[in-house]
């Protein structure tokens, strides 16, 4: 059985962590918005479920601009979420639960309001304070340029020019000026952040992009060219570590240096790199001596075949190995399109068009969206390391596609000129009960409307109902930690096509159908299955996973 309790310094290395996307968790004071009350509130829901810890993304002060990843104080709470003392009483009662807490931190790039840009636009240009940022004359006759052709993530230049002449770089959006972290002071400042939560009883770390903190700013600075829109996806035609912006190799001293802090508590802070780079290169972030673990993006992007999956559980399992790491796997985040809606997308879809159309073209059939999903939850949770859940994925929420574009939030929606609609799809508020102007989300609208729809999928709704979504996240979690214990699968040498089946060393076994056709299950006795099974249990159809004990 996984002992995930403070007595094990490696309690993460199995765990199941939720993430709570504070605003739309739970409203507790009313103003349409979740706030940190709201989750103290709701963290027996995390507890029934069976997870052992929640991860909280962003709470910190911020305009919004990007759902809080632009930062105006590393160390305080958002007065409209609450108050250091309601972050307090939050931690008390999840670890009165049992359950761990992770938060965010944004280390690449601050909000535009954080005391030290104001500073910096004071100061003008050559400035100290401008030293903590990435400030560049532009170019041309008269500077009118952007110093490179570096593109935000977001859409358009990654430079913006301020009155007095010159250029800051924003990797994403122009609220989110980036950091220099070759400055010490910008260094000292995130070692005193990681003190600040962790002495407040904090049990880890999500570092948001964790690749880009590095830069080449050696002058003059170099253009990407035709490399890549962004850069990321050109990560492949350039040598390992020596891009201008992403996965440099310069970025893992920094690293090393937070270890010491991390080690420094008993037990050890944990921590998470969201670093969207390729295997061999994400498990430099999970070594020993720096992060412990990396998100494992490539299978949230899998597609619902057979031997595409085999092939990158198989590659991650040996990735982790190499640093000691433990893998991790995750579905649904706030970032990308639930796989309730995601997994039955035909194989090629445009996503950024299909979001456009407001989930019309193609249609989504949601009852086989959701059939699909808990097949692949069911499989994600047999795998050996950490499953990351996020919220209102136990429920079988599917993407809000169809949101007006007059409530859209997503600075991806303006920042693209309206050509891509953004993520605020997955960051609808969830649904508590069945009726109310926010389906018991909190007392009056919710900041993003929810569908109509959303009352069949509420927690009331599932909650006690056999078969539902809820109680089958429950049965495959209070199951999960009874039979996990090592880091290892063995799989079946005799699989038909179509068919991922897989052996625990711990002497039970998973058996999934991604085939159009219904198969004979292997002996055992069915421990859980992700939907009904044919022919009194021996027979698993398509789409359906099961657990099968020795």
């Amino acid at each position: 059985m996984t002992d995930i309790s403070s007595r094990n310094p490696d309690w993460w290395r199995q765990a199941v962590i939720y993430q709570v996307y504070p605003r739309s968790f739970a409203d507790a004071d009313g103003d349409g918005l979740g706030d940190l009350k709201g989750i103290t509130g709701r963290l027996t829901h995390l507890s029934a479920l069976g997870v052992d810890a929640l991860w909280l993304s962003p709470f910190y002060p911020s305009e919004l601009a990007d759902g809080g990843y632009d930062v105006a104080d590393y160390r305080d709470v958002d007065s409209r979420l609450g108050t250091l003392d309601d972050f307090d009483a939050m931690v008390a009662e999840a670890h009165r639960l049992g359950l761990k807490v992770i938060v965010d931190i944004v280390p690449n790039h601050t909000s535009h309001q954080h005391p030290w840009f104001q500073e910096a636009l004071r100061a003008g240009p050559g400035s100290p304070a401008r030293d903590r940022y990435v400030f560049r004359p532009g170019r041309g006759a008269h500077g009118e340029l952007p110093p490179t052709d570096w593109q935000s993530v977001f859409g358009g230049s990654a430079w913006r020019r301020v009155a007095d002449g010159d250029w800051y770089l924003h990797l994403f959006a122009p609220e989110q000026p980036d950091l220099d972290w070759g400055d010490e002071e910008v260094r000292a400042d995130f070692r005193r952040t990681l003190r600040f939560w962790s002495d407040r009883g904090v049990d880890g770390f999500r570092i948001d992009v964790a690749h880009a903190l590095a830069k080449d700013l050696t002058e003059p600075l170099r253009d990407i060219g035709d490399l890549g829109a962004t850069g990321e996806e050109s990560l492949h035609r350039v040598p390992p570590g020596s891009h201008p912006y992403w996965d440099r190799d310069e970025v893992h001293e920094i690293y090393r240096d937070w270890r010491k802090i991390f080690d420094a508590y008993t037990p050890p802070r944990t921590a998470v790199a969201e670093a969207w780079v390729p295997g061999a290169r994400r498990a430099l972030y999970a070594r020993a001596d720096e992060l412990g673990q990396a998100f494992n993006f490539e299978y949230l992007e899998a597609r619902w075949d057979a031997d595409a999956l085999r092939r990158l559980i198989t590659d991650e399992l040996a990735t982790a190995r190499t640093t000691g790491a433990s893998a991790t796997w995750v579905l649904s985040n706030h970032d990308v399109i639930r796989h309730a809606s995601r997994l039955v997308l035909p194989p090629g879809t445009d996503l950024d068009a299909w979001l456009l159309s407001g989930g019309r073209a193609p249609a989504v059939d949601e009852a086989a969206g959701v059939r699909r999903a808990r097949a692949a939850t069911l499989l994600m949770l047999a795998l050996p390391g950490s499953s990351y859940l996020y919220q209102g994925e136990e429920l079988g929420l599917p993407e809000a596609a169809d949101l007006p574009e007059a409530v859209l939030q997503d600075p991806v929606w303006e920042q693209t000129g309206h050509t891509r609609k953004g993520r605020d799809g997955c960051r609808v508020p969830l649904p508590w009960t069945v009726s109310g102007p926010s389906y018991g989300f909190g007392p009056g609208a919710a900041w993003l409307p929810q569908p109509a729809s959303f009352a069949g999928y509420a927690v009331e709704a599932q909650a006690g109902t056999a078969g539902s979504t809820l109680e089958l996240y429950r049965a495959a979690l209070r199951l999960r930690r009874k039979l996990l214990e090592g880091e290892t699968l063995t799989w079946a040498p005799d699989a038909p096509p179509g068919i991922l089946d897989f052996a625990r060393a711990e002497g039970w076994r998973c058996v999934v159908n991604l085939s159009d056709d219904p198969v004979r299950l292997p002996p055992g006795e069915v421990l859980l299955g992700s939907g009904p099974l044919a022919e009194n249990g021996t027979v698993l159809p398509p789409d359906t996973t099961a657990w099968l004990g020795s």
